[in-house]
């Protein structure tokens, strides 16, 4: 008997990383089985015609905001499904983002496509600058495709606005989780008018899921990220943000590969701490 609760248990302990480390690549895996991916490099388009890896496609991460710089708002339907004919991309695709290794852009990009409907999306995990860096295959040559037919439509599990991230923080069975540094989250700078977070948000800094490594960012290992974020309830809604939804992107990354059900506040702080009419906490004020 106990071996057999023995077996079982290592039997579920490994689906667990399994199915965790689905969402992520390695450059080796990727440069062994690059035929099978569309590869999205979202780096600015002066970076990417310069070098990136053979037969990219360009979405700079710029355009998945609609205003930058009024709040994080993701871009809209319309504009977004122009950009994923353009690029030829088909909502069954196994694709790959990368950046140039800081990882906040590509999950960003990782987190539009999800709202939009892709469902077979992966990182790079180190992104362009481990894969230079390895001397593996890169071109400036701008690869020519054929448009694709998609239709837009939007995952609203994956979105969060200021009226559902309203309804979080009064509702028991959802947490609202604050991406940014320690002192924004305290009240001591704001990129809004008003200083401090929302209530009831809990702290984890987006760089708390990401490790250096020679210099370059990598996302931590599963099982570190599971210790991380053992305090979260799994049957819990998730909502994360931070000041334009980007650095949090990272968490909503870490949390969707540990299968927690969550989403993105987009417009995040730039919007919530410019309505006065919003519920904040500044704690700030408390340790003065």
């Amino acid at each position: 008997m106990k071996n057999n609760f023995y077996f079982i248990f290592i039997f579920l302990a490994t689906q667990f990383t399994l199915n965790a480390q689905d969402l992520r690549i390695s450059v080796e895996q990727l440069s062994k089985n690059i035929t099978d991916y569309k590869i999205v490099d979202v780096r600015n388009y002066e970076d990417f015609s310069i070098s990136h890896i053979k037969n990219s496609l360009n979405f700079p991460v710029s355009k998945s905001y609609e205003n930058k710089r009024v709040d994080g708002k993701i871009v809209n339907p319309n504009k977004m499904q122009k950009i994923v004919r353009e690029l030829g991309l088909n909502i069954e695709d196994n694709i790959v983002i990368y950046d140039d290794g800081v990882f906040y852009d590509a999950s960003r990009i990782f987190w539009t496509l999800e709202v939009y409907g892709f469902k077979n999306v992966k990182l790079l995990n180190g992104g362009f600058d481990t894969w230079e860096k390895k001397k593996l295959p890169i071109s400036s040559e701008i690869l020519k495709v054929k448009p694709s037919k998609y239709i837009a439509s939007i995952n609203n599990n994956r979105l969060s606005t200021k009226f559902t991230t309203q309804i979080a923080t009064k509702n028991p069975n959802q947490t609202v989780i604050d991406a940014r540094d320690y002192n924004s989250y305290i009240g001591k700078k704001s990129v809004a008018k008003r200083f401090g977070h929302i209530l009831n948000a809990i702290h984890i800094p987006a760089y708390s899921n990401l490790k250096k490594e020679n210099k370059l960012s990598k996302l931590k290992e599963t099982t570190t990220l599971k210790e991380l974020y053992k305090d979260i309830n799994k049957d819990k809604k998730i909502i994360i943000y931070c000041k334009i939804g980007r650095v949090a992107s990272t968490n909503y990354f870490a949390l969707r590969e540990l299968g927690y059900n969550v989403s993105n506040y987009d417009a995040s702080w730039r919007e919530w701490g410019n309505d006065i009419n919003l519920p904040i906490t500044n704690k700030s004020k408390a340790l003065n």
